[in-house]
């Protein structure tokens, strides 16, 4: 029979809904059942909702408290947690490594860097920095006359161009029996102190990386220890430059 039910609903005439007459075109499409089911199905949810909540509010206990209510605040119709008075100072891009890389990985790249850093020392010489404080070499004289007659290339016994130099300052006596080795061109002096320069440069960026590290690691191992269940007190709070300091509570050791 159920067969036969369906035999007749397959040769039967899809109807279709009329569309928007042509005198009424200026009143856009005109809904169709789906359509309207929609938006029913929509008006008795948000009917449905509202009724919910009434009984809600109606329902409420005026003693409920629990301690979201304190910690947090109505900001343009939500709630908003509020920030905490003594919340870690912890940089963005801190948070970032913090949370995808674990502290074993932060220390091996650490230790590479700083690797890095003593063989750009060992190769610069730090002698020309900018950075660098400036040596004070004093000389002695007997008397106020010679003071007035001291002239520094003479006694440094080198020609007064190279009197500046804090590195590689031939005497005369080597400038006259042993020839020049290296850039004498200027063009080739200033791509070789450019050169130096730009080495500078990735000195300092690759100690300020070391030291980064170096504070992300450090913020680890505390949040780390921190989960122990050991009685502690803070002693300093975290800033974005050096991790919090905890003082534990002494246990002795069996």
């Amino acid at each position: 029979m159920s067969s036969f039910r369906k035999a007749l609903k397959s040769r039967q005439r899809n109807h279709h809904e009329r569309s928007q007459p042509g005198f009424r075109k200026n009143l856009g499409l005109l809904e169709k059942k789906k359509d309207y089911k929609l938006r029913a199905d929509d008006y008795h949810k948000k009917q449905n909702t509202l009724a919910a909540l009434r009984k809600k509010a109606l329902e409420k206990n005026p003693d409920e408290f629990y301690f979201n209510m304190i910690s947090s605040q109505l900001q343009d119709g939500v709630h908003v947690a509020k920030k905490a008075k003594q919340e870690e100072e912890v940089t963005e891009e801190q948070k970032r490594v913090m949370r995808t890389q674990d502290i074993k990985y932060v220390e091996m790249k650490r230790v590479a860097e700083a690797k890095k850093i003593e063989r750009l020392k060992g190769e610069l010489h730090l002698l020309d920095a900018d950075s660098k404080q400036k040596n004070k070499h004093t000389f002695f004289v007997d008397s106020k006359k010679e003071v007035e007659s001291f002239e520094l290339a003479k006694h440094l016994n080198t020609v007064p161009e190279l009197v500046d130099r804090v590195f590689n300052r031939p005497t005369l006596k080597t400038l006259e029996t042993k020839s020049i080795q290296g850039a004498v061109e200027p063009h080739s002096v200033k791509k070789l102190a450019r050169q130096r320069k730009h080495q500078y440069k990735i000195l300092s960026q690759r100690i300020d990386r070391e030291k980064k590290m170096f504070v992300i690691s450090q913020k680890i191992q505390t949040r780390k220890d921190i989960q122990d269940k050991t009685k502690k007190v803070k002693v300093k709070k975290e800033t974005p430059n050096a991790a919090a300091i905890y003082k534990f509570e002494a246990k002795r050791k069996r």
